[in-house]
């Protein structure tokens, strides 16, 4: 089969098996990539429920219920998410430890098995899933 371009052609050498795994190891870092997505969305939603909170306490007490203000403003407001840790350090561990080896791993799987390449599994479903000469199914962009 005829490689989809240069940018995204199996490389002399690399099997079946082996373009399977490093796909397989690229569609893992995508779901990194998802679930790093969701805990930035958990970390703007719990700020912003914390924000909130400043107009719960000044309702509270526009209605009589400073007692239930004063616990909210000390129990809940600043409040850690985690032992000793609000969203961002969450999200700065998250960032500097798991997802960087993440990260960097998946990249020098790629360097040493499809000489940098990414996306060769893909690019090679592409090829063979197109059908060529047909409008919507070009190869690449302008071909």
């Amino acid at each position: 089969m005829e490689p989809l371009d240069d940018d995204h052609a199996r490389p002399a050498g690399a099997s079946d098996d082996l373009v399977s795994a490093v796909g397989a190891l690229s569609e893992a870092l995508e779901r990194i990539e998802r679930a790093r997505g969701a805990l930035y969305e958990f970390h703007q939603l719990m700020g912003g429920a914390d924000a909130m909170l400043d107009d719960v306490t000044e309702g509270l007490r526009a209605e009589g219920h400073a007692d239930l203000a004063e616990r909210i403003e000390t129990e809940l407001v600043g409040r850690n998410v985690l032992a000793g840790r609000w969203t961002f350090q969450i999200v700065e561990e998250f960032d500097d430890g798991y997802y960087a080896t993440w990260r960097e791993l998946e990249r020098t799987v790629r360097e040493k098995t499809m000489d940098g390449r990414r996306h060769v599994l893909e690019a090679e479903m592409k090829q063979r899933r197109r059908t060529a000469g047909r409008p919507g199914h070009e190869a690449t962009p302008g071909s």
